[in-house]
């Protein structure tokens, strides 16, 4: 993440990664947690003041959009998310249309081999997700990890 950078962590449910987000990006940067669930956004926005995470704000966006200002976004982290978003190409050329030159989103999602997860039925091979970001304009590549469960992939405008 780059210091004083603004990151986005779509799908952030209870806010796990914002902590973390907060600490890489510093005092200089901005982190937004997103979800579609209204009691998600009030728990991150309970935790966001609890931890004093003074460059941290959440919102709900819908499931179709995640109202990303045009070129003002350095990263996207969506954890565990993906699969459930419908239309994915459309999602990704919004995400590619928020970021700035050189952005980058990660998408870390389930393998097709672990019990882990959503029903094996939507479970999408990191292939896909190449394919999916691809068609939406950007360059994507499968980053070699440890996760026993996840798998990585990057895409940068």
């Amino acid at each position: 993440m780059p210091a004083g950078g603004h990151v986005v962590d779509i799908g952030a449910g209870t806010g796990y990664f914002l902590p973390y987000l907060s600490v890489a990006v510093g005092a200089d940067g901005r982190v937004e947690g997103l979800d579609v669930s209204t009691p998600m956004v009030e728990y991150m926005q309970q935790r966001i003041e609890t931890e004093g995470l003074g460059n941290a704000s959440a919102r709900v966006v819908p499931g179709d959009d995640p109202e990303l200002t045009e070129a003002s976004i350095d990263r996207v982290l969506i954890v565990n998310t993906w699969h459930h978003i419908p239309e994915r190409i459309a999602y990704a050329e919004k995400l590619r249309a928020g970021l700035r030159d050189g952005g980058q989103v990660a998408i870390v999602d389930f393998t097709l081999d672990t019990d882990k997860g959503p029903k094996e039925e939507h479970k999408l091979a990191p292939e896909v997700v190449i394919e999916e970001l691809t068609a939406a304009g950007f360059t994507a590549t499968v980053v070699e990890e440890s996760l026993p469960d996840q798998y990585v992939v990057i895409g940068t405008r």
